[in-house]
């Protein structure tokens, strides 16, 4: 048994003509993934900041318009984009959301205007509920009238509450006199320095 785990071992292990290669290959791959790990500000994605949000410039309306909102003094992004059922959920959702962001803003896909998309539209409803249970359950409202209760849960909160929170958002146009904040530049420091001189 032994001996056949070692020639699996041997036959693994590259002849030695090929070592110097495989480990400049190896430092090349290892070397462009913590490059990319580092200038895609990825680190950043597993907080729930919403400055990270625009580290893609593309989402400066929808940033400005949620902080002209009344939501922005008790809730960010993640708050209401963001599944809160598990731990496990967030992150597989904020993965692969994030991937699929990624992909059409790498491959210049991104329409001007961004909609949300189906799985997303799911996750906000879900989040306006769990914030917002009380005022769907409310006795007093639920006594005007017979069925105003199934009416309320069977739509899209935003089929009434469109501008909340980030109003019409159009262009930076919709927010005049915004304030986006800009992403730090991923040059580091040592290195502006010596263009500077």
């Amino acid at each position: 048994m032994a001996k056949k785990y070692i020639k699996l071992l041997k036959s693994i292990i590259p002849p030695d003509s090929w070592k110097l290669p495989v480990i400049v290959l190896s430092g090349i791959f290892a070397g462009l993934f913590a490059y990319s790990f580092y200038i895609s500000k990825a680190p950043s994605y597993l907080s729930d900041k919403p400055e990270t949000c625009v580290n893609c410039h593309i989402m400066a309306p929808q940033y400005a318009t949620w902080s002209h909102s009344a939501h922005r003094e008790v809730t960010n992004c993640n708050d209401c984009h963001v599944p809160h059922n598990n731990i496990f959920n967030k992150y597989y959702f904020k993965a692969k959301d994030g991937l699929r962001h990624a992909t059409m803003f790498t491959l210049r896909l991104e329409p001007q205007v961004i909609f949300i998309h189906e799985a997303g539209q799911k996750v906000v409803q879900n989040n306006c509920i769990r914030c917002h249970t009380d005022k769907i359950t409310d006795s007093k409202m639920l006594a005007l009238t017979q069925g105003y209760h199934q009416y309320r849960t069977e739509r899209q909160c935003w089929e009434c509450h469109r501008e909340t929170p980030h109003g019409r958002v159009n262009s930076l146009s919709s927010v005049p006199n915004s304030k986006v904040p800009l992403p730090e530049s991923p040059v580091p420091e040592w290195i502006n320095r010596l263009t500077k001189n």
